[in-house]
């Protein structure tokens, strides 16, 4: 499906789609063609209907793994074939309503404090300080310090969307002893080994598998036996700024979050803003006739 394939990728970048988007969507559509054996155009309804039925029955994906794939196959079948995706009468799995992992201050420090090598520990404690995703860290680049402002410019985030949060200044003290161990006129947290001979920037950022394995070992390290990812470290920002009264307007902006009702999951994953405001509510009713 190399053709297919090659107008697929031009549509997605036609739309501005992130290469993690392109890439999810490129790879949900190869699936479907080696299981069916089909081009896509000639896949018939039922034969698809079957393969969301053998995602969800026999390979027991996650519902939000189904929801991509759907996603992805309905980007073609829509954008590229021009077919109504209505006549297959597919629609996204039901969203499970999951509160996420979120560590502690002590426990995200244990976590951080025994990453073994120094360029994951501060890509990992980037992440914290400043409530970023996975990609969004590895992508940073040199031009995105803006240490008068004391900000980062976070570009290309989910849904393609530009935003600014704050830098604190211990991080940009690390980051530019990161930096000086390896100067890259680019990228802030540089593939090693991914230097071409007479080009003095590295072609790409860190690969997301490594980071992703040094922090389970951190995990496993600490002794930590939450079900923590790299991503519970956003969560674990959101929900610390919230339990020290940032407001959740601001906390939806720096997340990037559309919506505030995305960002009100974090007033259910901490008790000390509630026990807070009884104290406030029993302050202000103590004096009642």
């Amino acid at each position: 499906m190399g053709e297919l394939r090659q107008r697929m990728l031009e549509e997605m970048q036609l739309r501005g789609m992130s290469v993690r988007t392109q890439e999810t969507y490129l790879h949900a559509v190869t699936q479907l063609v080696r299981r069916v054996g089909k081009a896509p155009d000639q896949i018939t309804v039922e034969e698809l209907r079957s393969y969301f039925l053998y995602l969800t029955n026999e390979k027991k994906a996650a519902r939000a793994s189904v929801t991509i794939a759907l996603c992805g196959i309905k980007f073609l079948y829509e954008q590229v074939l021009h077919q109504a995706w209505q006549r297959f009468g597919l629609v996204r799995p039901q969203k499970e309503h999951k509160l996420p992992v979120v560590l502690s201050v002590e426990e995200v420090r244990r976590a951080l404090a025994v990453v073994e090598r120094a360029p994951y520990r501060v890509y990992l404690s980037t992440l914290y300080a400043c409530g970023l995703r996975l990609q969004e860290g590895l992508h940073l680049q040199v031009r995105d310090i803006d240490s008068g402002r004391m900000q980062v410019h976070v570009r290309g985030g989910k849904g393609s969307k530009d935003r600014y949060v704050p830098l604190p200044e211990r991080t940009l003290a690390m980051l530019r002893q990161h930096w000086l161990t390896h100067r890259d006129p680019v990228w802030l947290f540089p593939a090693r080994g991914g230097y071409i001979l007479g080009e003095s920037a590295a072609r790409q950022p860190l690969c997301d598998s490594t980071v992703q394995r040094a922090w389970q070992a951190a995990m496993k390290a600490s002794g930590l036996h939450k079900h923590a990812t790299v991503h519970t470290l956003r969560h674990s920002w959101a929900t610390h700024l919230l339990e020290e009264g940032v407001s959740l307007r601001l906390i939806q902006i720096w997340l990037g979050h559309s919506s505030l009702k995305t960002t009100a999951i974090y007033t259910h994953l901490t008790t000390k803003t509630e026990i807070a405001a009884t104290t406030v509510i029993n302050h202000l009713m103590a004096d009642l006739p």
